[in-house]
């Protein structure tokens, strides 16, 4: 049974003006610590593809809020999820801490899907009920 649907649009020229005014500091806010060793690893061979990185994942952690019904509001925060890809390079979800918690205790299971074209990166969200 489907719990929440969640869809984010993100400008990646809006990504690329927050890094250029914030600094690293912008994504230390929004990844995870193994996003951040991805995001840095792109963005010192290619800057343009460690912007789209980030941008994916800020819309897939937007898109994933969105679908839970959270927001921004806790226990949903940017750090306690990270978008990460499974073997086949197909993108998953993996919650840390309270919202971990909060998940499994509600028994939900998350697909996610993002693209990224030359100006925008999209996220598609669904969260289902396990067993339903």
């Amino acid at each position: 049974m489907i719990y929440g649907i969640g869809t984010d649009i993100c400008d990646i020229r809006r990504i690329r003006a927050s890094l250029e005014r914030h600094g690293d500091r912008f994504a230390e806010k929004v990844l995870t610590t193994n996003e951040l060793a991805v995001w840095r690893l792109r963005s010192s061979r290619w800057p343009e593809r460690g912007v789209k990185y980030l941008a994916t994942r800020f819309s897939a952690k937007e898109a994933f809020s969105k679908a839970v019904g959270l927001g921004m509001t806790m226990p949903m925060t940017w750090r306690s999820c990270e978008i990460a890809n499974l073997p086949s390079g197909q993108p998953t979800i993996v919650l840390y801490g309270a919202l971990r918690d909060w998940f499994e205790a509600r028994g939900l299971t998350a697909h996610i899907t993002m693209t990224d074209e030359s100006e925008y990166a999209a996220s598609f969200c669904v969260v289902e009920r396990k067993g339903e």
